[in-house]
């Protein structure tokens, strides 16, 4: 197979375009005349089949398949004994091909920008045996490309920065357009530039779609923002051709080209004198119409008299200069002080030097106000001594204060009681001399720190604050000698009784509250009454110590337990003090090594067959029998008794109110309800129960007319002596609650029970009418032959 010539293929490549608009694209095949070839003892036809790749038009938007070209084999004859198959990409769904004449069609729309070409493949067979007369080749159906599709910016829109003040030409940014258009042929992808909106600020290279600056100096301070629209357009930008546009919103960003400015060439500021180091006086600004680092600020003092009194700092927030004390202010000394501050910027662009310097001066004059302050003590701290045996009234030392303000009033003193609680000192209120106010004891406290205040000495006219100052005072009391020395402790002393005469059993010693200033030293002896005992002796070891020996062997303690025996102690003050101490020696039993085993004489005089441990067993057993007993006789005494009933019944309904919880319906002893209503009724001397009252029904009484307060208080007393000669009443305060109201009324009994016994001319008989829900009540009251109580 071969294609036509050479010629024809250059001639369809020029009106491709034409042939593709009018559906007229072809291709043909035709046989080869070559002669067949033998290869390997085998006899093989060589391929026939050539041909170029078939274009067909994108986007075709007519009614009718769109044809595509045309397949022959020379072998056909044109008898229809040849038909063409195709297969690959799209055929039959795509393509399809007329099986007589070889015709191909495209039965869908194409796009190219989806699949730009599809790979098929053809094949001729004998229509008859169905075998090919022909060998199965390869072909491609390329899309050709048209300008359907407008340029795209993929990346927009666009936010970027650029400095101010830029020189012109300054790169801003480059945009980028996308045309999906085959870019290999014609100008369908072929994309240009161009500004709708943004001029005469900023340019764009219509080839490259770099954004550049158009114009100098720029200000980001009088417009920091500007607004581009870009298009894209294909073509070439020829007309026809598509485009797109993007936003591109530029911003300028900031360079240190405004110095800093103080708004004004000087500051007053008044601050009070008592104000407190580290404290801040003022709070000055510098303006600078830049941001950022471009606007952050150093501040220093220059010059001035305030220099080593003050001191500024700068606030990494806000920019401004804080003016702190450095020193205490004294209006006294000095009233006012003149700084001159420099602001300068951190950060300065050598480009705008030319722009002036990028620093200021400003003068910040600050007044020191006059504070009445209190008055000042000539020490911090005053140091005093004074004996212990100093009388009430001696002069102990003497503090003084000034006034540091112009005036230089008048001090008066005191002493904060606060710091001095027991009152052992007073003050001259003039003149600050301490002296003591009570005795003084230097073991009880040998250091009082007290606190003196001092203020002014004020008239009435003057303003009502009064600042005061405090002093310290540190009183030391020096020592007498005016405790007498005494045991270091309270000693347990045994002797056994197989001592041997001159054995040390007890090692004292002494203590003595007072403090000399060379020390303790202790003389120890036997009183006189004691000294010739044939028992003990004492022999001062010369250390402050003294120990007690033993004078004979033999000691029993049948004969005698304890001895007491008197120690003479004298002190090396001046004058000496002694004092006599008791020492208590018990005689032990011991054994071999000298320790005490008992020391009790009683255990001698024990029945031989009972010790102590028995002895105590005995006594718990006898308890715990006593205890038995006791609880077996209260629970007989709280069984619960039968009621009592009287030989007349009181029909009156009762009201029981039970404070604990009973036995339920069966449980009917309560209170005697008819003993709590009144004084007259004769009762049956009873023990009270407090847990299970008694109820007794008692016939209705005549009574006596009585004035109503006289009943009432002899119902209380009876009451109260009743309670008082109980003596099953609880051993503590109880509440007893009665519901007596006096003695009855004339009308006596209101109730319905007793008024079947009243001679009543009311008649009931109606009660028979009202039916068989009332037949009940008409029985009881009415007066017929049936009624209940006729």
């Amino acid at each position: 197979m071969k294609l036509g010539k050479v010629e024809f293929c250059h001639f369809l490549q020029i009106i491709a375009l034409f042939l593709c608009l009018s559906g007229m694209n072809q291709a043909e095949l035709s046989r080869s005349r070559s002669k067949p070839y033998f290869q390997s003892g085998r006899s093989r036809t060589k391929r026939s089949w050539v041909w170029n790749q078939f274009f067909v038009l994108e986007e075709y938007m007519g009614t009718d398949p769109l044809y595509v070209g045309k397949l022959h084999s020379d072998v056909d004859k044109g008898d229809g004994s040849i038909k063409y198959i195709l297969s690959g990409e799209g055929a039959s769904s795509i393509f399809i091909i007329d099986e007589n004449t070889g015709d191909i069609h495209a039965t869908k729309r194409l796009d190219r920008e989806e699949q730009a070409y599809y790979t098929l493949r053809a094949q001729a067979l004998d229509r008859l045996t169905n075998k090919p007369v022909e060998p199965e080749s390869e072909f491609v159906i390329k899309i050709q490309d048209i300008n359907d599709n407008e340029p795209k910016f993929l990346d927009g829109p666009y936010t970027p920065g650029v400095p101010e003040m830029s020189p012109v030409g300054t790169s801003v940014v480059q945009v980028t357009a996308t045309d999906a258009d085959d870019p290999t042929y014609g100008n369908s992808a072929r994309v240009v530039y161009s500004i709708l909106q943004g001029q005469p600020y900023f340019s764009v290279e219509p080839k490259t779609g770099i954004i550049k600056t158009a114009l100098p100096n720029m200000d980001r301070e009088a417009k920091d923002q500007y607004l581009l629209v870009i298009q894209a357009k294909d073509m070439v930008g020829q007309n026809g051709g598509l485009s797109g546009t993007t936003s591109v919103t530029v911003t300028l960003t900031d360079v240190n080209d405004n110095p800093p400015r103080f708004p004004r060439r000087s500051y007053q500021y008044n601050v009070p004198e008592s104000l407190p180091v580290a404290s801040v006086v003022a709070r000055i600004k510098a303006a600078d119409a830049d941001v950022g680092p471009n606007a952050e600020m150093e501040y220093k003092i220059v010059d001035g008299d305030g220099l080593g009194v003050f001191k500024i700092s700068v606030d990494k927030d806000t920019q401004e200069g804080i003016i702190t004390i450095q020193k205490e202010l004294d209006f006294e000394a000095k009233t006012s002080y003149t700084l001159r501050i420099e602001a300068a910027n951190k950060h300065v662009d050598p480009r705008f030097q030319s722009l002036g310097p990028f620093s200021d001066m400003t003068t910040v004059k600050i007044i020191v106000e006059d504070v009445d302050e209190p008055p000042v003590f000539t020490s911090r701290l005053y140091s005093m001594v004074v004996s212990e045996a100093a009388k009430v009234g001696t002069i102990i030392g003497t503090v003084a204060a000034h006034d540091p303000d112009v005036l230089n009033s008048p001090v008066r003193y005191s002493i904060d009681r606060n710091t001095d609680l027991e009152r052992y000192f007073n003050i001259d209120a003039n003149s600050g001399v301490i002296t003591t106010a009570k005795s003084l004891d230097r073991e009880t406290n040998a250091v009082h720190n007290i606190t003196v205040l001092a203020m002014e000495s004020r008239k009435q006219h003057r303003q009502p604050r009064n600042p005061i100052g405090r002093g310290y005072v540190a009183i030391t009391i020096l020592d007498i000698n005016d405790n007498a020395p005494e045991f270091a402790m309270e000693y347990e002393t045994t002797v056994c009784e197989n001592a041997q005469p001159g054995q040390v059993i007890q090692k004292i010693s002494a203590v003595d509250k007072d403090d000399p200033p060379s020390g303790h030293q202790f003389y120890f002896s036997l009183t006189a009454e004691a000294a010739n005992n044939q028992n003990f002796t004492l022999q001062d070891n010369k250390d402050n110590t003294a120990s007690v020996l033993t004078r004979r062997n033999g000691f029993r303690r049948q004969e005698q337990s304890v001895f007491y025996l008197p120690i003479y102690i004298v002190d090396s003050g001046s004058p000496s003090l002694s004092s006599t101490n008791t020492l208590t020696i018990r005689v032990c039993d011991c054994d071999a090594d000298g320790i005490a085993q008992t020391c009790n004489a009683e255990a001698y005089i024990l029945p031989a067959g009972l010790s102590t441990g028995a002895l105590i067993a005995i006594l718990a057993c006898v308890l715990t029998l006593l205890v038995l007993v006791l609880l077996i006789v209260t629970m007989k005494r709280r069984k619960k008794e039968p009621l009592i009933f009287d030989e007349e019944r009181d029909i009156r309904e009762n009201i029981v109110r039970y404070d604990d919880e009973g036995g339920g319906e069966e449980d009917t002893e309560a209170f005697d309800m008819a003993a709590l209503r009144n004084l007259n009724i004769i009762r049956d001397t009873k023990t009270r129960r407090d847990v299970t009252p008694e109820i007794q029904f008692l016939s209705r009484p005549t009574f006596k007319s009585i004035p109503d307060n006289v009943i009432f208080r002899e119902f209380i007393w009876e009451r109260l002596k009743e309670a008082d000669v109980d003596p099953c009443a609880p051993p503590y305060d109880s509440l007893q609650t009665y519901a007596f109201e006096g003695n009855g009324s004339v009308a006596e009994s209101l109730s319905s029970l007793d008024s079947i016994s009243s001679n009543s001319d009311q008649n009931y008989d109606y009660l028979s009418d009202w039916g068989p829900r009332f037949k009940r009540l008409a029985d009881m009251y009415g007066t017929g032959p049936d009624s209940l109580y006729s």
